[in-house]
């Protein structure tokens, strides 16, 4: 479950699966999966996005994952009997996975520069170390590299300026640019030292331990507004979340607000230790979403294409359904249950967790209590990760069934996903004491997590969320509401892509 073992994990795969010899020539070793550079570009992306980004910041490493892949889909476009690339239409080109590794190689380049450029030499070198220049910048689309570079710049002209403000110019400026600063007028109603207003979120108090605290902003409002790449506009609206609204004018709260409330402390109470350790896993979205799709295409021998397909087509479900999902909550600015919680009981003695390692306890003060998780940067409701998670779960499912011709009993299992499996399986095995939030004591025994079918892997992602402590019940379904007819919709979207019609 630590990031530092995982990361390791991908480096020690990426020294076996590439095997360079000479300029141009990008291989696979013979014994091992043709995916080997998607694989290298993965292993030195995920370090540098963990450095800049938390693992829960899912706006901005949903939107890096998704330009990657959406470059790949692009660069290998040319080389299949009938895809079209999203952003660019390269024709028709002979070549095998040689050429479909360097042109994805260098069309990662161009979009890492974009999305990173504090970066620009760990880019090259992952070039220089696979045996390509990263200085060649042909357009030539009959060779590989000119594919990679025209599809890789044809990704960025598109996404640069698509609402997200990559560039931080969107309001205009010319100088001092903040990448992915809000220029849409948010401002939270209630502020980190005062709930004005209990319906409504309120930014929380982080604290680096050392006497600096400073207060969260919503992540990346603006995205609501960003072009989707499968739909035109968001039109999917949750129902209200009546219960985190049931407070009189006056302030006083209403049985159905103090229920959700309760739920959540009781959900507290009763974690197990399987449960914690699931929380923390369907935190960090790059290890539990990422890594799923490297296991079902390591399991289900995936070709470089086909893995290039599935991988950008759950990152464009999670994408487009944040999309949504931060919309919703731009507009219902739910509260969080840390604050309901306080507002609540203020200074009255709960039973409750009372933080980590401290198990159970029976004096904790509403104000006092804090959830398993640290509640995310945006407000409550509906459900982002039970939303991507959903969305992420179909439209794999309708992978494996309409383009690798499975049933859908063999589409739905997950239970190959197992530590034996290279990359993808290391974190599922976690070690007595291995928990993120209470090391050296959470599990009290070895746990391996896993799930039986998409399905339950999408659900206890959803579920999950509860046991944080971070989301009222009614904010799971809502979310996965979302999730799913846009995860069915992306993959409608992709199939017309790879079979040559898009609309």
């Amino acid at each position: 479950m630590k990031r530092t073992g995982t990361l390791v994990f991908i480096a020690a795969a990426i020294g076996l699966f590439i095997s360079p010899s000479d300029a141009h020539a990008v291989e696979c070793a013979p014994t091992e999966p043709s995916i080997c550079a998607p694989v290298a570009v993965i292993g030195t992306v995920v370090p540098n996005l963990l450095s800049t980004v938390a693992p829960g910041d899912a706006p901005l490493i949903l939107r890096t994952t998704t330009l990657i892949t959406a470059s790949w889909f692009d660069a290998i476009a040319p080389y299949s009997p009938s895809a079209v690339g999203v952003y660019s239409d390269l024709g028709r080109l002979a070549g095998g996975d040689r050429e479909r590794n360097i042109a994805l190689l260098y069309a990662s380049h161009e979009v890492l520069h974009s999305l990173m450029p504090q970066f620009a030499q760990d880019w090259d070198g992952l070039m220089w170390g696979l045996g390509l220049d990263p200085n060649d910048d042909s357009a030539d689309v009959s060779t590989p590299v000119g594919v990679g570079n025209v599809a890789g710049a044809a990704v960025v002209a598109a996404r640069e300026h698509d609402g997200m403000n990559q560039l931080g110019d969107e309001d205009g400026s010319l100088y001092n640019r903040r990448p992915y600063v809000d220029y849409t007028g948010y401002r939270p109603v209630n502020s980190a030292e005062r709930l004005w207003n209990p319906r409504r979120w309120q930014p929380d108090t982080l604290s680096t331990g050392t006497g600096i605290f400073f207060s969260q902003q919503f992540v990346t409002p603006q995205l609501g507004r960003t072009s989707p790449f499968s739909y035109d506009e968001v039109t999917r609206w949750a129902p209200a979340p009546w219960k985190s609204y049931a407070v009189k004018r006056g302030g006083r709260p209403l049985p159905a607000y103090r229920q959700q409330a309760d739920e959540v402390l009781a959900a507290q109470v009763a974690l197990t230790d399987r449960q914690k350790l699931i929380a923390e896993f369907f935190d960090n979205k790059i290890i539990s979403l990422g890594f799923s799709t490297l296991a079902a295409s390591l399991a289900h021998q995936l070709s470089l294409e086909q893995f290039v397909q599935l991988d950008f087509l759950v990152n464009v479900a999670a994408f487009d359904t944040a999309i949504t999902i931060w919309e919703n909550k731009r507009h219902f600015d739910a509260v969080r249950p840390f604050s309901a919680i306080a507002y609540l009981y203020g200074e009255t003695d709960l039973t409750a967790w009372g933080g980590p390692g401290r198990g159970v306890v029976d004096d904790i003060t509403g104000s006092e209590w804090r959830p398993y998780l640290q509640s995310a940067n945006h407000p409550e409701y509906p459900s982002a990760s039970a939303s991507f998670c959903r969305a992420h779960s179909t439209a794999t499912k309708l992978y494996f069934e309409h383009i690798m011709g499975m049933s859908p009993a063999a589409a739905n299992n997950l239970s190959f996903w197992t530590p034996a499996i290279p990359i993808a399986g290391e974190p599922l095995a976690v070690p007595a004491g291995g928990s993120q939030i209470e090391p050296g004591v959470t599990p009290a025994q070895p746990e391996t997590l896993g799930w039986a079918t998409w399905d339950e892997f999408a659900n206890e992602c959803g579920i999950s969320r509860l046991w944080a402590g971070v989301h009222f019940y009614d904010s799971i379904p809502a979310g996965q509401a979302i999730g799913d007819p846009i995860g069915s919709e992306v993959y409608d979207w992709l199939e017309a892509h790879i079979d040559g019609a898009p609309e």
